[in-house]
């Protein structure tokens, strides 16, 4: 599993909270257009863009509990 931070949410202030967390979904298309796929407060997963979240490495045991949450 991958996480990022939200740091920006202009345009999307409804979908995307600031400082939040959110979990990545791989989509190698969304990468090549400087986009991200992520599952966002709806509980739906869109594409936004890669700019608005910074990469943070989780400890395993983050993982772990999200794992058993899913």
């Amino acid at each position: 599993m991958k996480f990022v931070v939200c740091i920006q949410n202009q345009d999307y202030p409804a979908s995307l909270e600031i400082r939040k967390l959110y979990q990545v979904l791989d989509d190698e298309q969304a990468r090549q257009h400087r986009m991200i796929r992520i599952v966002d407060e709806s509980g739906e997963d869109y594409l936004y863009p890669d700019s608005y979240f910074i990469d943070i490495e989780v400890p395993e045991m983050i993982h772990q509990l999200f794992a058993m949450a899913s």
